[in-house]
């Protein structure tokens, strides 16, 4: 039985792939056009920035622990992880990828959750951090003009607040609950506490959150190049960072959908028409999304085949 379920797992992810392929093809078909308009030595460096995405991501994970991780198998991790992270709900594919590494590796559950929860704390504050500098860098970066109504709805945001304090409210009176989140938070604490006893790690956890969206963003830029759309370069980034940050919340598999949205929005912001900053989204998720997910899928069935997660 175990062995057919790691038979499963291994060919799932690339059933996934071609799922979301044949799902996406219209997308797919013209970015894969789009491509052949742009200027290759821009989109050659920015598939190279890309590239570095990964071992700053690695870096960071290896910056939430003590223990020192095998470093090859942790970049492949992060390249497989990012593969689950765009066939699952946002977060979760690498969340349960880097889980199964850890406790592979011989971290207890406790402290791999604990360190997820600082890698995912880290992450979240260094790109609102890098976002928030460049706002104050350059405050005229974005212009949307009026973007909400004179009477904008607040009601069903007050109503789902509401909601969520209520469910927060009823789960903290369960005692169990209150005894499983103490747990953990005291073991989050604990682990947060020692790896910035140590510089090496913390540089590597502080400096790995600002790499991976400083990278992401320099990819931007290069295709915003490749394309010739006349936008400052700190103008592309803020808007990277914007649209990443806007679209956190939506459950999407790897942002699918959302992303391109907000991004093509916030390059029209920055100052771009909206056909060039149409194929600037599409040919920027072509290279970080859908170029790295069919090698991504075929690592992670490979690192389960071997055991690895």
């Amino acid at each position: 039985m175990t062995v057919t379920i790691r038979r499963v797992l291994c060919v799932l992810p690339l059933l996934l792939v071609a799922v979301v392929a044949v799902r996406q093809r219209d997308v797919l078909t013209e970015g894969l056009g789009l491509v052949t308009t742009a200027r290759w030595p821009w989109l050659l460096a920015a598939a190279g920035l890309t590239c570095l995405t990964w071992p700053a991501a690695a870096c960071t994970r290896q910056g939430a622990v003590l223990e020192r991780l095998p470093g090859r198998r942790l970049v492949a991790t992060q390249f497989a992880a990012g593969a689950a992270n765009h066939l699952l709900p946002t977060g979760l594919g690498a969340s349960a990828v880097n889980l199964r590494f850890m406790t592979v590796c011989g971290l207890s559950t406790a402290r791999s959750s604990a360190a997820l929860a600082l890698y995912l704390l880290a992450e979240s504050v260094g790109r609102v951090g890098l976002l928030a500098a460049l706002l104050v860098a350059f405050p005229d970066a974005l212009s949307f003009g009026s973007p909400l109504p004179d009477e904008a709805p607040v009601g069903p945001f007050l109503a789902a607040g509401a909601v969520l304090v209520l469910a927060i409210g009823a789960l903290a009176a369960v005692r169990r609950v209150r005894t499983v989140v103490a747990g953990f938070l005291r073991t989050a604490l604990g682990e947060a506490r020692s790896v910035h006893a140590r510089p090496a790690r913390a540089l590597a956890l502080w400096g790995g959150a600002l790499a991976f969206p400083a990278l992401q963003a320099g990819v931007l830029v290069l295709v915003a190049r490749a394309f010739g759309l006349a936008v400052p370069s700190a103008h592309l980034a803020v808007a990277y960072l914007a649209a990443t940050v806007a679209v956190a919340l939506v459950p999407t598999p790897g942002g699918i959908g959302s992303v391109e949205a907000a991004l093509v929005v916030a390059l029209v912001a920055a100052g771009g028409t909206a056909a060039v900053a149409t194929a600037v989204v599409v040919v920027f998720r072509l290279l970080t999304v859908w170029l790295p997910l069919l090698p991504g899928a075929l690592t992670l069935a490979a690192l389960l085949r071997m055991r690895v997660i």
